[in-house]
């Protein structure tokens, strides 16, 4: 009988790791990420256009060099100049699902959740880094390093890297919540 605590004495032990909060909180906090820029389209240093996780997840349009809302990118816009549409990325998309899942079973107040919650942090932290390299590998793919003095690069966000670290999070919040109800 020594050995035993009070709920109170163990809720207090756990604090509020111990607790649904923090690990809701770390998924909404990644899935509201994605509307934020990830990526940005670079030409000789120059930002061409900014994509979120969003865009990247659905698809989206790159826009053509001089598209900007100067006379000259209006112009262009009216002679018909479009841009390259890009297909989804997978990985960011399953990224997103993910961290819509991992919201949503971290709302459930079941054991097998928390165990559920830890999966999905660690499957959206390799979505993200597989959407990494899938997008470092179609800039190679395509040939777009430097051809003719034009150097075009993608560089991630810091959105991007605080996206890893949230779905991370997560992941050790719903640990943390899974060590707790032992």
């Amino acid at each position: 009988m020594e050995n035993e605590q009070s709920p109170v004495a163990t809720t207090i032990s756990n604090g509020i790791f111990g607790t649904k909060i923090p690990s809701s909180v770390a998924f909404i906090v990644a899935v509201l990420l994605f509307f934020l820029p990830f990526i940005d389209i670079k030409c000789n240093n120059v930002s061409l256009q900014k994509v979120s996780g969003i865009e990247l997840a659905t698809g989206f349009n790159i826009k053509p060099a001089g598209s900007n809302n100067s006379l000259f990118g209006n112009m262009e816009k009216t002679t018909g100049a479009k841009g390259e549409k890009k297909d989804p990325y997978v990985y960011a998309l399953v990224a997103l699902a993910l961290g819509v899942g991992g919201f949503l079973l971290s709302l459930i107040n079941k054991k097998a959740t928390a165990f559920g919650g830890i999966i999905m942090g660690a499957l959206g932290t390799a979505a993200i880094i597989g959407m990494m390299i899938d997008i470092k590998s179609d800039i190679k793919g395509e040939g777009l390093g430097s051809e003719d003095g034009v150097k075009v690069a993608v560089e991630f966000t810091p959105w991007f890297f605080v996206t890893i670290i949230a779905f991370i999070a997560a992941a050790f919040f719903s640990y943390r919540r899974m060590r707790s109800e032992k």
